[in-house]
């Protein structure tokens, strides 16, 4: 068949989000074209840790996500505190510079609660507390990060099976191996469908409605080096290898602007020592990031960052880049035994480098001024605290350094206590913050700043959201949310419907 309702481009999490409301909505004949095969299906969902970060007034409000839960973690609410649209908005636009774009972030904060639901409720999503990620024990007290309690059950593994399940119980096609190449327009400019090569050659598929929700261009060594420059450009890529920047391409050459910033991505801490691209079956596996509760140094011996600037999750999007802008892209991460096991439990696919001195330490690590290195650590070591003077890993605890050129500004311990451990770390890029200008509708906008009647977008594709730095688990609800959106509306094209405004 080559005629349907609504086609999507992509198979991550925003691309089936909106390919299930497209369904849901009265759209008949849906199909998903994956580019992968299907061994390698879902986009960068499945690498990610499937932690959701969304608004709400109440911790009991998330309950229904959790069924048992209180049975599960003695007295689990008292650990959360409330996470309102005004301090989901806020973080967005801290750590952001105020630049996300003023509606499409107030569309993605006021629908971030119904969204989750809506994936646990129609997408038939499971969710679990996100413990190993975001929660940090406090006595018998589990302590969470605001706004991040809840993830997908079995992380972004278990978020895209949960997808395609319930695609294929809706009666949604999905076609592997089918790598979209065109766009293709009626004579009233309008977006009636796409040019798809597949094993048996090349074919045009016809539509009322196409959703773009295929990802950006981070695994693109030629679009990461000309737009955000050659250090990015010869990143490791955290993700799958098939974001290649296709439909933003496909997009701009029917004359859709291109909106957001274009030199900026998401860059974790990952392992040095891993290949190009993450291993499949590792996920995430790979991320170093509790760098706060330790010393970051770089090839020449210096510390390069504030560790202690703020929670993880508000500075590991930008301190991986931060990484790769070092010499030779690398740099270690060095903690005590005072602290070592609050290190997330990723840290375990690494074997750590130990010794029971710091001149050891260092001694063994691949940088080239270890003189300076040693000189650097008993520097901080001299301006820290010791960790009875009130570290607190659960929050900012303002244990600071003092006389440093370059502060630590919380969770500023002596590295004191043998042995001593060092981890490598590089920046491994996640996806890219250019992408296509959108309405509130989720229809994509042309240089001539009038929508492109038929054609949508989701997913890592919209930009304007996200401007040099990113709030954790913000990807996957906002890929929910605007997939949710375009889904809506591309069903409403297809079936006649006059377009609704975003809830």
């Amino acid at each position: 068949m080559n005629e349907y309702d609504v086609i999507v481009v992509g198979a991550g999490n925003a691309a089936l989000a909106s390919a299930v409301s497209a369904k849901e909505n009265g759209a008949q004949r849906v199909v998903v074209l994956e580019k992968a095969p299907r061994e390698m299906r879902g986009g960068n969902t499945h690498w990610s840790g499937g932690v959701l970060r969304f608004a709400f007034d109440d911790p009991k409000e998330i309950g229904p996500l959790l069924p048992g839960v209180e049975q599960e973690y003695e007295d689990f609410y008292s650990g959360i505190a409330p996470y309102t649209k005004d301090d989901f908005h806020g973080d967005l636009m801290r750590v952001t510079s105020g630049q996300t774009d003023p509606i499409l972030s107030r569309v993605l904060v006021d629908n971030s609660k119904d969204t989750v639901f809506w994936m646990s409720e129609v997408g038939k999503v499971p969710m679990e507390p996100a413990i190993t990620l975001t929660g940090v024990r406090k006595g018998n007290r589990i302590v969470w990060a605001r706004g991040l309690v809840v993830r997908a059950e079995h992380e972004g593994v278990g978020l895209s099976r949960s997808w395609f399940a319930t695609c294929e119980r809706m009666g949604i096609e999905v076609r592997y191996g089918a790598a979209v190449v065109g766009l293709l327009q009626d004579d009233t400019g309008a977006v009636c469908g796409v040019t798809v090569r597949d094993d048996n050659g090349v074919k045009e598929l016809h539509a009322k409605a196409v959703v773009l929700g295929c990802g950006g261009f981070e695994a693109n060594v030629q679009m990461r080096t000309q737009h955000i420059g050659p250090l990015v450009g010869a990143a490791k890529v955290r993700g799958t290898p098939h974001n290649q920047g296709d439909g933003l391409r496909m997009a701009m050459n029917l004359g859709a602007m291109p909106w957001g910033q274009w030199s900026g991505c998401h860059a974790t801490p990952i392992s040095a020592d891993w290949g190009n691209f993450a291993p499949r079956e590792m996920t995430d596996r790979s991320n170093r990031l509790s760098y706060l509760y330790g010393v970051m140094i770089n090839r020449m011996g210096k510390r390069f960052v504030d560790e202690g600037a703020d929670g993880a999750m508000f500075t590991y999007a930008k301190y991986g880049r931060a990484i790769l802008a070092e010499p030779g892209a690398k740099a270690y991460q060095l903690f005590d035994s005072q602290v070592v096991h609050l290190l997330e439990p990723r840290y375990s696919t690494s074997e750590p480098i130990m010794s029971d001195t710091i001149e050891g330490l260092i001694e063994q690590l691949d940088i080239d001024d270890k003189k300076q290195a040693l000189k650097t650590v008993l520097e901080y070591n001299a301006a820290a605290k010791h960790a009875e003077d009130g570290f607190d890993p659960s929050q900012k605890d303002g244990l600071t350094t003092q006389g440093l050129a370059l502060e630590k500004t919380n969770w500023a311990t002596k590295l004191e206590k043998a042995p001593y451990y060092a981890y490598s770390a590089t920046g491994g890029i996640t996806f890219t913050f250019g992408g296509l200008r959108v309405d509130e509708n989720t229809q994509v906008v042309g240089t001539d700043w009038r929508p492109i009647k038929g054609l949508f977008a989701c997913g890592e594709m919209i930009g304007g959201l996200f401007y040099d730095n990113y709030p954790a688990g913000t990807g996957l609800v906002s890929g929910a949310t605007f997939g949710r959106i375009a889904g809506r509306q591309a069903a409403a094209l297809s079936t006649g419907k006059t377009l609704a405004k975003a809830a």
